[in-house]
C-alpha cells in the first residue's frame, strides 16, 4: 500500500503514494524536484540515518500500540490488566475489523483516492489543503492527547487536585431527547489537549517535519490501538486486498502520483537526508507512509490476543516472528528499490513477509489449523467467558 522511493530524487515516472511511501519531499510534503532545482544527491551518512529512523519510528507504534491495546482490552475500570488509563468515550473504544469489511477496505480506499484525485484536478490545491489541514489539526490534537494520556497518568502529582468534566451536546427536549455529543476528561486530559493544541499550532504554522512525526506517530500508535482484527482470516483477506490495491495504483495508473503530489496532511512519517548539512532546517526527505505501519501492525496485534489453550504458550512466538517479518519487509523494499532504482509498493514486500513467516512457524509447529480457527477474545470477554464457565461446573 506504499511505494518507496530513492531518497535523492523522483524521477518524473516514479509513483509516489498519497498514503504509503518513502520519498524524497520538500518540507510541506509536495515533490521536491522540477526542472528549475538542482538535484539533491543525499550522502551515505545521510541515507543510512533517515531509513533507520524510519524504520525505528515505524516499530514504535505497532509495539506499544499493541501492547497497550492487549493491556487495555475493552476495559473500562482504570488500573485493570494493568491498564493506566481507560476509555471513558465510546469514541475511544477499540473496534473490530471482519471480514466483511477486511473485503470492503480495499474498494473504500481505492474510491476515496479516486476520489482526492478528481478534486484536486477541479478544485483549487490551496484551497483543498486548507480544508485538510483543519481537519487533520483537530484529529492530531485527539490522537496525540490520547496517546500521551497514560504517560501523563504516570508523571501527574498525585497532591494537584483532578477534577472530572463533560462535554455534553444534544439534539431535541424531553422523551425524543438524543445525545449528539457525550465527551468525558479530567485535569490530566485537560493538560493533554493544551499540550496537543501547541503541537497542532507548529504544524500549521511551520509544517515542520518533527511536528509532523508527532501526529504521524499518535496517528498510527491509535490506529494499532484501536483497530482490532477479528481472526486471521480477515487479516488474510485485508492485505491481500491491500496487496492488489497497492500495486495496481502504484504501477497501473498515475492517479498516486498525481494526490502524493497535491496531498499536504501529517499521514507519513518523515526523516531529513540532509539533517547533518542543514541540521533541524533540513528539508530532503524520505517518507513512510502510515498504511504501511497500522495494517500490518493490526495483524502483529492479533497475535498478541488470549488464545486457546493449543496456542497460548506459544502467543508471544508468534507476536515476535510476525515483527521480524515486518522488519525483514520494510528492509527487502528498501533494498529492492537501491538495487533497481525505481519505485517499489513496500506492501509488495510486507504483505508476503507478515503473511508467509507466522504460517511457516505454525506449520513447523503443527499449530495451523488452530490458528486460522482461532476468533479474537478480548480480556474482558476472556474473563466474563471463564467466570461462565466456572459457575456451570459449580451448578453441576
Amino acid at each position: 500500500m506504499a511505494d518507496v522511493d530513492q531518497g535523492s530524487v523522483l524521477p518524473s515516472e516514479s509513483s509516489p503514494l498519497i498514503l504509503d511511501g518513502l520519498n524524497s519531499t520538500d518540507s510541506n510534503g509536495t515533490d521536491a524536484v522540477n526542472a528549475t532545482v538542482a538535484k539533491f544527491v543525499a550522502t551515505p551518512e545521510g541515507t543510512a540515518l533517515a531509513y533507520g529512523s524510519l524504520v525505528f519510528m515505524a516499530l514504535l507504534p505497532i509495539f506499544f500500540g499493541a501492547l497497550r491495546s492487549v493491556n487495555c482490552g475493552k476495559s473500562k475500570v482504570a488500573g485493570e490488566n494493568g491498564c493506566d488509563y481507560e476509555y471513558r468515550n465510546s469514541s475511544d473504544m477499540p473496534e473490530t475489523i471482519t471480514g466483511r469489511d477486511a473485503a470492503r477496505f480495499p474498494i473504500i480506499a481505492s474510491c476515496t483516492l479516486f476520489g482526492l484525485y478528481l478534486f484536486f484536478k477541479i478544485f483549487s490545491q490551496e484551497y483543498i489543503n486548507l480544508l485538510l489541514s483543519m481537519y487533520f489539526f483537530v484529529l492530531g490534537i485527539l490522537a496525540l492527547s490520547h496517546t500521551m494520556s497514560p504517560f501523563m497518568n504516570r508523571i501527574f502529582p498525585a497532591n494537584i487536585p483532578i477534577k472530572q468534566y463533560q462535554l455534553l451536546f444534544t439534539q431535541g427536549s424531553g422523551e425524543t431527547k438524543e445525545e449528539i455529543v457525550n465527551y468525558e476528561f479530567d485535569t490530566k486530559d485537560m493538560i493533554c489537549l493544551v499540550i496537543s493544541t501547541v503541537v497542532g499550532v507548529w504544524y500549521i504554522l511551520k509544517k515542520h517535519w518533527i511536528a509532523n512525526n508527532l501526529f504521524g506517530l499518535a496517528f498510527a500508535l491509535n490506529g494499532v490501538e484501536l483497530l482490532h482484527l477479528n481472526n486471521v482470516s480477515t487479516g488474510c483477506i485485508l492485505l491481500g486486498g491491500l496487496f492488489v490495491y497497492d500495486v495496481f495504483w502504484v504501477f497501473g495508473t498515475n492517479v498516486m502520483v498525481t494526490v502524493a503530489k497535491s496531498f499536504e496532511a501529517p499521514i507519513k512519517l518523515v526523516f531529513p537526508q540532509d539533517l547533518f548539512e542543514k541540521g533541524l532546517g533540513a528539508n530532503q526527505f524520505a517518507m513512510l507512509g502510515l498504511g504501511d505501519i497500522v495494517i500490518p501492525g493490526n495483524c502483529l496485534m492479533f497475535s498478541l490476543y488470549p488464545a486457546p489453550s493449543s496456542l497460548k504458550k506459544n502467543t508471544r512466538t508468534y507476536f515476535y516472528t510476525s515483527f521480524l517479518a515486518y522488519i525483514f519487509g520494510l528492509g527487502m523494499t528498501i533494498w529492492v528499490m537501491h538495487t533497481f532504482k525505481h519505485a517499489q509498493p513496500a506492501l509488495l514486500y510486507l504483505v508476503p513477509a507478515c503473511i508467509g513467516f507466522p504460517v511457516v512457524v505454525a506449520l513447523l509447529k503443527g499449530e495451523l489449523t488452530e490458528m486460522f480457527r482461532y476468533e479474537e477474545v478480548s480480556p474482558e470477554d476472556a474473563a466474563a467467558k471463564e467466570e461462565t464457565t466456572e459457575a456451570e461446573k459449580k451448578d453441576k
